[in-house]
């Protein structure tokens, strides 16, 4: 194991496409810097009363699907890219016991996604408190500790996008089915379930992906588009889940079918 993990490292630093993922996902901090900038000029030339009345939203929940996008291709990419250029007969025939070669690609994914995820989270919020300042009815007036234990659930959704993609590259094999797959799970599914009719539409808007991090955090004061029916211990393991389950079944596959 000791000598696979270095080598998936090689193999992912190495390609041009890990990189360019990379830097897309830490691009969120200068797309909520340019959104906070134009907030703050739409409020600075609005009358008192417009001021009073205005609201933004928590800039740093709306640039995450940036680094979350980005680092769950990059999951499928880990897998899906040895499949394309046949590289994975290789690595199978060095490794033959098929497990640690995911498991470390688990492993490179997952750190690059626990560095990345407050990179950019944190780095979007301070980014804000400094552009915006007391505009927004205060909102970024309120105490940083206060906002640390939703902040901390929000970058550990990065991690688990890269390897709920990694999970999902492992099963399909294929780039684009991967890729569309994460795509419609965690943003087009969401978009459906949140048009069902209550209850239908709270309890299942509750395990959606995207709504964990505040019912997480239990900060469910500003109003979300998903439901928020479920404790924090549940949701911790619900968003656990998302990233466990589809590296599991992608090992399930990995070991019992032909490179």
């Amino acid at each position: 194991m000791r000598h696979v993990l270095p080598a998936e490292w090689l193999k992912l630093h190495s390609v041009r496409s890990s990189r360019l993922a990379i830097l897309l996902a830490l691009g969120g901090v200068l797309l909520g810097f340019g959104i906070a900038q134009m907030a703050v000029g739409m409020y600075d030339s609005a009358s008192p009363a417009q001021q009073a009345r205005a609201r933004i939203a928590e800039l740093e929940e709306v640039v995450l699907i940036v680094p979350q996008l980005s680092l769950g291709i990059l999951g499928v990419l880990a897998m899906t890219s040895e499949y394309a250029t046949g590289l994975i007969r290789t690595s199978l025939t060095v490794v033959p016991r098929r497990w640690p070669v995911l498991t470390a690609k688990a492993a490179v994914v997952g750190v690059i996604g626990l560095v990345t995820g407050p990179v950019v989270v944190f780095g979007t919020h301070l980014v804000c408190r400094w552009v915006i300042g007391d505009r927004f009815s205060g909102l970024y007036q309120a105490p940083f500790s206060g906002k640390l234990p939703l902040l901390v659930a929000l970058s550990l959704t990065v991690p688990v996008f890269a390897l709920l993609g990694l999970g999902l590259g492992t099963i399909l094999r294929s780039t684009a089915g991967g890729i569309t797959l994460l795509v419609g799970l965690v943003y087009v599914i969401p978009m459906i379930v949140g048009n069902l009719p209550g209850p239908w539409n709270e309890w299942l808007g509750s395990v959606m992906i995207s709504a964990l991090a505040r019912q997480i955090s239990g900060d469910l004061t500003t109003p979300g588009l998903y439901g928020t029916s479920l404790p924090p211990p549940m949701a911790a393991v619900l968003l656990a889940c998302y990233a466990v389950l589809p590296v599991l079944a992608g090992l399930w596959l990995l070991q019992r079918r032909d490179a």
